[in-house]
């Protein structure tokens, strides 16, 4: 899970990192009351949607007077802002943060995340950071540095000192650095977070050390031990297909292909995603519909591999254990009545046989098969037909 900037700040706020005073708004009006409120003289009002990269995109303004704020805010709001982690459809803006924006010397890039080959966490810092970090990681790797924590000890104040002095920063600057880095990793460790992202973090002229902008992302898994983190969650700036998922209990993610994949555990989707792709197919989404798959899910399941228009067939590959196929088959027939799309299903484990009578006796056109393999082969058999058919009906 994602949440806005300005949500980020404040939760590192609460471990100790200094961030600018700032006030989130809804209108342009609230926007310029934040401003005066805020007090200063100069203002940033930021775009608050679930992507980095928003100040190449133009979707931070900086702003001297309360008109500005106002016309910065204005021009904001219901804009489909596009970045180059959005995609080209961009994510709509409906809130902006207004924070008071100070003259700074450095900009330094601070990440931790989670190194999934390692098994580590891994802090990562550059004394190169704003909005070109990405581009500095290729161009001038030798001025990324990098730290793999060990999880007995977890990250050590001397691991933080030498990642500051590391970006060349003076004696004073150091131990407010070491600060703020220990109070993102403890963040990131007490959150659950799969990264905490601070770029830029700013030395100011009079050497404090403050994070200008902030990025958090979260393990699903942990939300349940962080009720105040899930409250975060903004589910428009999600795939609704995700959201809609969530709901029911499947994990889902939409990909590029054409063939909608049902299955059951998360290890057996990779297999068919892997499967179909051998088999000269692309499948369309990772869909798990996990351990209890009764027929309403199943049922959900469909609709949200069908509401992607790409999607020209449909392979359902049940391994069931803890599942049961004639559960599984009865959800399945629900579903493909008035199918638009062809749909392949291979069914095993328990119950089997019941499983494959129901779908004998629907008097469905559903596509069975005996293994994995073929199922892939017809799926993308199918598939191939159906467009070829669409094509033909289009002449």
């Amino acid at each position: 899970m994602d949440i806005h900037e300005y949500q980020a700040k404040d939760l590192l706020a609460g471990f100790g990192v200094p961030i600018q005073r700032g006030a989130v708004a809804y209108t342009p009006d609230q926007a310029v009351y934040c401003a005066t409120e805020l007090g200063g003289w100069h203002w940033a009002v930021k775009a608050q949607i679930h992507s980095g990269a928003r100040g190449k995109a133009g979707g931070i303004k900086l702003c001297e007077t309360y008109h500005d704020v106002h016309e910065a805010a204005t021009s904001l709001f219901g804009k489909h802002l596009v970045t180059t982690q959005t995609g080209p459809e961009g994510k709509v803006v409906e809130r902006v943060y207004v924070e008071v924006a100070e003259k700074f010397d450095r900009e330094i890039y601070l990440g931790i995340v989670l190194d999934r080959k390692a098994e580590r966490v891994r802090v990562i810092a550059s004394a190169q950071g704003g909005m070109d970090i990405e581009d500095i990681v290729h161009t001038n790797p030798e001025a990324v540095h990098q730290i793999v924590v060990e999880p007995a000890v977890g990250l050590q104040p001397f691991q933080a000192r030498e990642i500051a002095f590391g970006l060349g920063l003076s004696i004073k600057q150091v131990s407010r650095a070491v600060s703020t880095i220990m109070g993102a990793y403890r963040a990131f460790r007490d959150l659950d977070a799969t990264m905490v992202e601070i770029n830029p973090l700013v030395v100011t002229t009079d050497d404090r050390v403050i994070a200008l902008d902030a990025k958090i992302s979260f393990d699903d898994n942990g939300l349940f031990r962080h009720p105040h983190v899930a409250e975060m969650r903004d589910a428009a700036q999600e795939d609704p297909r995700e959201a809609e998922a969530a709901q029911f209990g499947l994990n889902y993610v939409g990909l590029d292909g054409d063939i909608g994949c049902i299955i059951n555990g998360a290890g057996l989707a990779m297999a068919t995603m892997d499967t179909i792709k051998y088999a000269g197919g692309e499948p369309a989404n990772f869909l798990d519909v996990g351990g209890g798959a009764s027929p309403e899910r199943v049922a959900a399941a469909f609709r949200l591999v069908l509401s992607d228009q790409n999607v020209s067939a449909v392979l359902v590959n049940i391994f069931a254990g803890i599942n049961r196929c004639d559960w599984v088959a009865e959800g399945v027939v629900q579903a493909a009545r008035g199918l638009r799309v062809p749909l392949v299903v291979r069914l095993a484990g328990t119950n089997v046989e019941e499983g494959r009578r129901i779908i004998n006796e629907s008097g469905l056109p559903i596509i069975a098969a005996e293994s994995l393999l073929e199922a892939a082969q017809k799926a993308v058999e199918a598939s191939k037909a159906h467009r070829a058919r669409l094509a033909g009906n289009h002449r």
